[in-house]
């Protein structure tokens, strides 16, 4: 499981573990907050495409999706 700060999610970089679309690295370009202020989602775009994905952030704690940094 990756641990993961969502105050630091913020152009994070990513690298999906089964990739779709030959879209294999992400980076988070925005995150999306509630009422409270909390980071509740993300906004991946993908580094080939320009695709824009969203997506819970707490997805990305899942380590048989996604890995930390692009590898």
């Amino acid at each position: 499981m990756n641990r993961i700060n969502p105050e630091k999610l913020l152009q994070s970089k990513w690298t999906a573990v089964s990739p779709q679309n030959k879209e294999k690295h992400f980076i988070v370009i925005e995150l999306l907050r509630d009422e409270q202020e909390q980071v509740t989602h993300c906004i991946l775009q993908a580094v080939m495409t320009r695709r824009e994905y969203p997506l819970d952030w707490k997805a990305l704690k899942n380590d048989e999706d996604w890995r930390m940094g692009w590898k």
